[in-house]
């Protein structure tokens, strides 16, 4: 089998995670809006990845634009899955099925230890965007408990009323004692926290930024 090219692992990313999330493929068009081609140089793309055994045709009496689906597990040749979590709630395993939201395909080779404790979480809010971290974005996250200084973390920060908290991605530092959680937006305040009167937990470490998944 051939190998894919760059664009190719994109379009093919693209249609597991939209398979995940919609229980169907996105039709040509649609491929053609996410990555800002014409129909017509989507569905080469579809072509290519039936040719290189990434995608198969079903028969059916549907759209033909949804007539070609991944194959199993030939999609996945190469491939590691990497968790998709949404919002991450304290009290929850970090992995727990309510956390997620789906699945990324990506080629462990580009991943630290082949992607063994890596998961990707969707952003929410503004609190990074001169990181160029934006509302939407997938940040791929490497699994971990502490921090160095500067480090863009995943950090999970009790409330004083209920001990109950949300993941919130920050730049980790530190002032003495405290921990200071830094947002990448200047109309936004830093977050510190002493450690010995609220729990923080690291939950892992920005490795990586996905953008339109």
């Amino acid at each position: 089998m051939r190998e894919l090219t760059g664009r190719q692992r994109e379009v093919l990313a693209f249609i597991r995670s939209f398979t995940t999330r919609h229980g169907v493929p996105p039709t040509v068009r649609e491929i053609g809006e996410k990555f800002r081609v014409t129909p017509r140089a989507a569905f080469d793309h579809l072509r290519a990845l039936e040719r290189k055994g990434m995608l198969q045709r079903r028969h059916s009496a549907g759209r033909t634009s949804r007539a070609l689906t991944l194959s199993e597990p030939g999609a996945l040749a190469g491939f590691r899955t990497v968790p998709v979590l949404g919002r991450v709630a304290a009290g929850a395993p970090l992995l727990a099925a309510e956390n997620r939201e789906g699945e990324l395909p990506l080629a462990p080779g580009a991943l630290p230890n082949g992607g063994e404790d890596v998961f990707a979480l969707r952003v929410r809010g503004d609190s990074m965007i001169d990181a160029h971290i934006c509302d939407g974005d997938l940040v791929l996250v490497r699994r971990q408990e502490t921090a160095h200084p500067n480090d863009i973390v995943v950090a999970m920060v009790a409330s004083d009323a209920t001990g109950e908290g949300e993941a919130t991605v920050k730049r980790y530092l530190r002032d003495g004692q405290r921990i200071v959680l830094k947002p990448e937006n200047p109309t936004m305040t830093p977050l510190v926290v002493d450690p010995r009167q609220r729990e923080v937990r690291i939950l892992g470490k920005v490795i990586g930024l996905l953008r339109g998944f």
